[in-house]
């Protein structure tokens, strides 16, 4: 199978600290490299996960909180001391290209490639790229600031053939990828041969939902059901829901309930409060409703 790899680059919450960076991640679907979110410390996490720097040409920023975004404005100028010239996507809420355009003119003047700013409103699911293999679309979260989740689905692929059967049965090559593509063969005598004879099942469609920030919203289970990964924002523990709902962040329970609604493959736990020096408890609390729960952590990769 293609690459799709998550790289968890800080999984912390509100402000760094020994034990955990800021929030930002690195996705390679078929490697090409998308950053979600670029908190404080994001270069320094990017150069110690060994991931190729130069090739990141996509940023997705969730929404303006400091945690989500300091670092954004540091890489575009490192970017630009390493000699960069391949345009730089930056994909955020519209509102931020008021204050980027601000800083880029102040620090970045004299860049010799262009940051290409592509807003979006956080409020309304779109999709904010698009190619022949993968589509990302924008999740609305519910949190204190216009904030947005990101969906990574694969587009699905033809069939794979079967090249025993497709030389038994004399088919020839410029036939191929039709016959992938769901045709069926038809031998000079007039015998049909089905495609499902011909063929095996393509490679399951794999999706990543990114859902960080958020309170506890259930409407989005099925925007994102069936993804192969869901991270979710686990600040809180249960005993803590109501601290979780004044500042619009989930409890474990909670992102739990939601990987468990939208039939999720896996849950990864994300967003930590600095305030659990154990956060296996928040681990625990997401396998009682969601077995399969892991806790992000720098410089983890999963792969799907």
């Amino acid at each position: 199978m293609e690459k799709f790899d998550v790289t968890i680059l800080g999984c912390g919450s509100a402000t760094p600290s020994p034990k955990h960076f800021t929030s930002s991640q690195i996705v390679n679907v078929r490697e090409k490299l998308f950053m979600i979110d670029c908190g404080d410390g994001t270069q320094i996490q990017i150069r110690r996960a060994r991931q190729a720097f130069a090739r990141i040409n996509h940023i997705l920023i969730s929404h303006l909180h400091g945690d989500h975004c300091f670092g954004l404005l540091g890489i575009i100028s490192s970017f630009g001391l390493l000699g960069r010239t391949a345009p730089l996507f930056v994909h955020a809420p519209q509102e931020m290209w008021k204050i980027l355009e601000q800083e880029l003119q102040f620090y970045c003047r004299d860049l010799e490639f262009s940051v290409e700013f592509q807003g979006f409103d956080p409020s309304r699911i779109q999709t904010i790229y698009d190619d022949r293999s993968l589509c990302i679309e924008t999740i609305p979260l519910k949190h204190r600031v216009p904030c947005a989740g990101f969906l990574f689905r694969e587009k699905p692929t033809p069939d794979h053939l079967n090249r025993e059967m497709a030389d038994f049965y004399g088919v020839p090559m410029w036939d191929y990828n039709r016959i992938k593509s769901g045709g069926d063969f038809t031998m000079p005598d007039g015998t049909v041969i089905p495609h499902s004879r011909l063929t095996t099942p393509s490679d399951p469609v794999r999706s990543y939902a990114y859902c960080c920030d958020t309170a506890f919203n259930p409407s989005m289970a099925g925007q994102i059901h069936g993804a192969s990964l869901v991270y979710h924002d686990c600040t809180y523990s249960n005993e803590d829901e109501d601290r979780a709902k004044l500042h619009h962040h989930s409890t474990a329970g909670q992102a739990a309930a939601i990987a468990r609604d939208a039939a999720a493959g896996q849950l990864m736990l994300g967003h930590f409060s600095a305030r659990y020096d154990d956060e296996s408890v928040l681990l625990q609390q997401a396998r009682e409703t969601f077995p399969n729960s892991i806790l992000a952590k720098e410089g983890l990769t999963i792969s799907l």
